[in-house]
Formats: C-alpha cells, sequence, structure tokens
C-alpha cells in the first residue's frame, strides 16, 4: 500500500508566507537602516577632519607669514604648534599632523610637549617619522584645494581610514600639507552596536506583535475556507444541511455568502432529484404494470375477445403516457447539454392552439368544460420552431385541462403588436399558493399533491416550456388566486432572432 503524502494546511502555508515576507521586511529595513547610519556618520566625520584640518592650516599660514620660515627652526611657535594638535586630536579623537611637499611629517602632536623634551630627544617623531604621504595624494589635494577620501595611503596604514587633506599656501605654492586622520575604523564600531541593539530589541517585540496579529487575520481569513471544504465533503455524503459560518462584509463573506446559496441550490436540486426519481419510478411502474397486466390477460383468455379492443386502447394511451415521458426526459437532457436546435419557420399561432384544443375535445367534454375565446381569434403568424411551441401550447393546455373541475371554464387568446406575439391561457380551479408560484418552472417540481387530483407526470413539462420560450428570446410568467384561477402568459418575437 502506497504511503499517503502528508498534506500541508492553508493556514499553515500562509501564516509562513506572511512571517517570511515581514521578517524579509525587517531585515531589509534593518540593513538600510545600518547603511544610512554609516552613511550619516562617515559624513559628519569628514565634515568634522576637513574643518579641523582648515583650522590648523589656517593657524600654521599666519604663523609661517609671521616667521617667514617653515618650521625648520625649533621655536616656541613650533612647539604651541604641536601641541595645538595635540589638542584638537584628542576632542575630535583623530590622528592631525603636518607634512612638508615631499610628504615627510614635519609636525605632530607626539613630536615634543615643550621644548626641554624636544631638545634632548632625537628630531624624528617615533610615530610619524616612517611616514611617507603618497605624492599622488598631495597633488590632488593642492590641484582641489582640500581632498579628503577613505584610503590606507599605499599601505601607511593596515586598514581604510578616512584621510582629509589641507594644503598651507605661501606665496601662491603650497609648502606643506595638514592631514587629519580618522584615528580608527572600528570607532564607529560601538556606536553601531548600540543601535543595531536597539534596532533588535525593537524588531523582535514588533515581530512578536506582527505574528499574533498575522496568525489571527490569517485564521479569520482561512477559517471560511475550512468550513467549505468541511460543507463539500458532508455534501459527498449526501448531507445537504451544513452551512458555512458568514462574519463581514468582504469577499470573503460574499464567497461565503454565495456558497450557502448554492449549498440552498444543492439541497433543493437533491429534493428535486429524489422525488424525480420516486415520481418517475411510480410513473413507470404503473403504465408498464397495466400494460403487461391487460396483454397477460388478452394473451391467456382472461380478458374476453369482445372486451380486447377497450383494453388495448388503454394499452395504447399508456404507451403513449411513457413516450411523453421518455420525450420530456430527453428534451430536459439536450436543454442541459446545449443540443437543442430550433428550426424556425412561418406559421399561424392561433391555428396551432385551436388544434391543440381539438386534441382535448374528448377530455374537455367529459368534464364540460366552457372554452372561451378560440371563436374570437384571429390568424396571428409567428416566426419559430413549430414542433418546440406546439409541445408549449399542448403543455398548458393539457395542464389547463386536468386542472379545471367539472363545469369549469378555459379562456384562451393570442393578440401581437406587431413586434411580438402574446398568448393567455387561463383556467378556472383551486390555484396555486403563492409560495408555490415562483418554483413551478423548476425542473422536478411538482405543485402539492394534496390538491393535485389526476396529475401525471415528473414535474419536467413547466421546466421544458419556459426553457423553449428563452430559447425563442421569449418569457413566460404565471399569475394564479387560490381558489378562483390560474394563468400562463407567454410571448414570442414575431421575428425569430428579433429580440436577441
Amino acid at each position: 500500500m502506497a504511503k499517503t503524502e502528508k498534506r500541508s494546511s492553508l493556514l499553515k502555508k500562509y501564516f509562513l508566507i506572511l512571517t517570511f515576507t515581514i521578517f524579509i521586511c525587517f531585515t531589509i529595513l534593518g540593513f538600510s537602516l545600518m547603511a544610512l547610519i554609516l552613511s550619516y556618520w562617515n559624513e559628519q566625520k569628514s565634515v568634522q577632519l576637513m574643518e579641523n584640518a582648515e583650522t590648523v592650516a589656517q593657524t600654521a599660514t599666519e604663523w609661517i607669514t609671521a616667521s617667514n620660515d617653515i618650521f625648520s627652526n625649533v621655536d616656541e611657535k613650533y612647539f604651541m604648534l604641536c601641541d595645538t594638535l595635540k589638542i584638537v586630536s584628542k576632542a575630535i579623537d583623530s590622528d592631525i599632523f603636518i607634512c612638508d611637499a615631499d610628504g615627510d611629517v614635519i609636525v605632530c602632536k607626539d613630536l615634543a610637549l615643550s621644548k626641554k623634551e624636544y631638545l634632548s630627544d632625537s628630531d624624528s617623531c617615533p610615530i610619524h617619522g616612517s611616514i611617507q604621504i603618497p605624492q599622488k595624494f598631495l597633488i590632488n589635494c593642492a590641484n582641489s584645494g582640500s581632498h579628503i577620501e577613505s584610503t590606507n595611503l599605499n599601505g601607511i596604514y593596515e586598514k581604510a581610514h578616512l584621510v582629509a587633506c589641507k594644503p598651507i599656501i605661501q606665496n601662491g605654492t603650497p609648502v606643506a600639507y595638514v592631514m587629519a586622520v580618522e584615528a580608527s575604523t572600528q570607532s564607529v564600531t560601538p556606536v553601531m552596536a548600540h543601535l543595531f541593539k536597539l534596532f533588535l530589541y525593537s524588531a523582535l517585540l514588533s515581530l512578536c506583535i506582527a505574528f499574533i496579529f498575522v496568525y489571527i487575520f490569517t485564521y479569520r481569513l482561512v477559517n471560511p475556507l475550512r468550513e467549505m471544504s468541511k460543507a463539500t465533503r458532508a455534501f459527498s455524503d449526501g448531507d445537504f444541511t451544513y452551512r458555512v459560518t458568514v462574519s463581514g462584509n468582504d469577499e470573503m463573506s460574499d464567497l461565503a455568502h454565495a456558497f450557502n446559496s448554492m449549498a440552498d441550490a444543492l439541497g433543493k436540486l437533491e429534493t428535486s432529484r429524489r422525488s424525480f426519481v420516486a415520481n418517475v419510478s411510480h410513473e413507470l411502474k404503473t403504465p408498464m404494470t397495466t400494460i403487461g397486466g391487460f396483454i397477460d390477460g388478452i394473451l391467456d383468455g382472461t380478458i374476453p375477445p369482445e372486451k380486447e379492443s377497450y383494453y388495448l386502447d388503454i394499452v395504447s394511451k399508456e404507451v403513449r403516457r411513457l413516450s411523453r415521458l421518455v420525450m420530456a426526459m430527453l428534451n430536459m437532457s439536450k436543454i442541459e447539454a446545449g443540443e437543442l436546435k430550433l428550426k424556425p419557420t412561418t406559421f399561424d399561432l392561433s391555428k396551432r392552439i385551436f388544434d391543440v384544443f381539438l386534441s382535448f375535445e374528448r377530455n374537455i367534454a367529459a368534464k364540460n368544460i366552457d372554452i372561451q375565446g378560440l371563436d374570437k381569434m384571429n390568424s396571428v403568424f409567428v416566426e419559430a420552431d413549430e414542433d418546440m411551441i406546439h409541445q408549449v401550447v399542448y403543455n398548458l393546455v393539457d395542464n389547463a385541462v386536468k386542472f379545471t373541475p367539472n363545469d369549469g371554464v378555459i379562456s384562451v387568446s393570442a393578440i401581437t403588436d406587431n413586434e411580438k406575439v402574446i398568448v393567455r391561457i387561463k383556467n378556472t380551479g383551486e390555484g396555486i399558493e403563492s409560495e408555490e408560484l415562483g418554483r413551478v418552472f423548476e425542473r422536478f417540481y411538482k405543485v402539492d399533491k394534496s390538491r393535485s387530483f389526476d396529475v401525471k407526470g415528473a414535474g419536467l413539462g413547466l421546466y421544458i416550456i419556459k426553457s423553449i420560450i428563452e430559447l425563442h428570446s421569449g418569457q413566460i410568467t404565471v399569475k394564479s388566486e387560490v381558489g378562483k384561477y390560474t394563468e400562463f402568459v407567454f410571448w414570442l418575437p414575431v421575428k425569430y432572432g428579433d429580440m436577441f
């Protein structure tokens, strides 16, 4: 036996998809926020470095102009400049120094704290003495008047640092350069880590709240579908009583309403189908039993020869009844399959109505029914399928004769307004209850059997009539008043296709 594959829940799928989407959005938002903060940090750091480099360059230019040298002599101004560089470097957490046009560092914060300390030591800073600024960087600074970029200065630093440069100008020529270097590429790390931690905690709290709401929303969204699935399983087992709970006023509630309406229709259809099966079984069994009994009686001699014609006439009627039932079922099948094709011709509808009433002459006489309107009808021509319209008129007259009591009245009329033909067939009798009027054209439906004496059929006649009329682009309606009358009215376009 093959192993049954585990079915995935729609609720689980939808929840995971929404959850994953929200998580991805938060991740993108987090990275975007970090990138924005880092960009802002670098921008502010660049501005800070350049401003301090310009300040130092301006101070150095004033001193050079006053002493007319490039720090070649050790004096108080020289050491004051070193101390200035130390103070500024500490204030902005950066390394600021001055190099000459060849790229050698000539002034820095680490050279001397006082004249005495400097004179007792060598004339080279152990930290900056080995630094040689690349000429390309200095040329870019000289050409543009200032320059800043992220670089390791051709291997001076292990990692890229943010370096700002401002030239010191004497007689229109750069004689030295103030360099402001970010102290460490890791200086932003603690701030970024703190911000990331703050964002992470906020994101986790937001995600938890979002997940709760997403689950509730997903459950409410998917639950009607789960109920519909449960209902369809009940329908497959023949139980049409299950209904989906409707809540809200959105597309899903509309779907639930439509599903319940479909369930109502299916329930009615199932009831009609069962009634139809029972009716057809009865309708087939009764005439077949009658036919079989009378034929057996004739064959075995139970029925005397002088009575054979009488019973054979009954057999003939029952055979025609069976034929009508089978034809009705075939027509219904063709209508539902869309295979019922019209063959329109022009004919006199009044004459066809008259011929149908003649065929019921015996039944009409037996019940002493008064037929009114036939003598006043004029010729009314219509373009339609003659055989189908004959079936419509025949079924309506048949119903009228069946439901008209003894000494009752049937009135008929056929008039035209040059665009359509209107036919009315009205009979006195018990009538039809108002709640049943809307269902008389449903297939398999039969009016309350407690009042339906002499009724033979499976409830297909009026359904087929309505379908034929609508195929001709016409319409049929019914009016009734209980205890008084029932009237069927249908109209057809004079020319086939005019109303399409």
